[in-house]
């Protein structure tokens, strides 16, 4: 595999990041070269299914119907099931690898890896190179009306704090830049290199030439 040419180790690559950032475009860019992707957005919903099916939901779209709003009466409920089946699904995934040490693999995170806990954020970086890609501040805006346009899951795990008279939606805006800031925060402190997605919007950047980017990052001089 292209991929892994001259290679020692096998090939594992967790992205993280904000919804919007970025991880599943470059992980299925990077899956072209034949190695094994796994999506825990996927995977997450399969474990959900019968919920989701309860209720007329399915996708991710769906899933983030099902959870809600913040502001509604079921979202603590639905967001704390939606954690459990995601500390569940990354268990299963660090096992297999874990079992497996010549295995390769691309991981597509969620947003809300970072609540995983440490042990299992731990395990992660035992077994993968994690990559944080980065929005700038003005990219930000974008990942917020692109969470108000076409919402994803988000785990707000408290960020969302409405005011008095204030609707929904304003709240998410006001109280998304706080969340970022604060994700932005572990996500660099769990990854072992961080990618501006800026400098990723070249249209001509192939796989290889990011591969470069991640292997001079983790490389080179710290």
């Amino acid at each position: 595999m292209a991929a892994e040419t001259n290679r020692e180790k096998p090939l594992r690559l967790a992205l993280i990041g904000m919804s919007g950032a970025g991880k599943t475009f470059w992980t299925k860019k990077l899956a072209a070269d034949g190695c094994p992707a796994v999506s825990c957005d996927d995977r997450i919903e399969q474990k959900l299914a019968s919920r989701l099916a309860a209720g007329g939901y399915s996708g991710i779209n769906g899933v983030a119907a099902w959870m809600g709003w913040p502001d509604a009466a079921t979202y603590a409920q639905r967001e704390s099931e939606y954690l459990a089946e995601e500390i569940h699904t990354l268990d299963e995934i660090l096992t297999e690898l874990e079992q497996q040490p010549l295995k390769s693999m691309l991981l597509d995170t969620t947003g809300s890896v970072i609540y995983s806990g440490n042990n299992l954020l731990m395990r992660l970086r035992r077994q993968m190179t994690i990559v944080h890609l980065a929005a700038s501040a003005e990219e930000q805006q974008l990942l917020i009306e692109r969470y108000l346009n076409d919402p994803k899951p988000v785990l707000w795990r408290g960020a969302f704090q409405p005011k008095s008279g204030e609707k929904p939606r304003e709240t998410v805006a006001r109280c998304y830049p706080g969340l970022i800031a604060a994700r932005r925060q572990s996500y660099e402190a769990l990854a072992h290199c961080t990618l501006q997605v800026a400098a990723l919007r070249d249209g001509s950047l192939d796989a290889p030439s990011f591969l470069k980017m991640i292997q001079d990052k983790t490389t080179g001089p710290r």
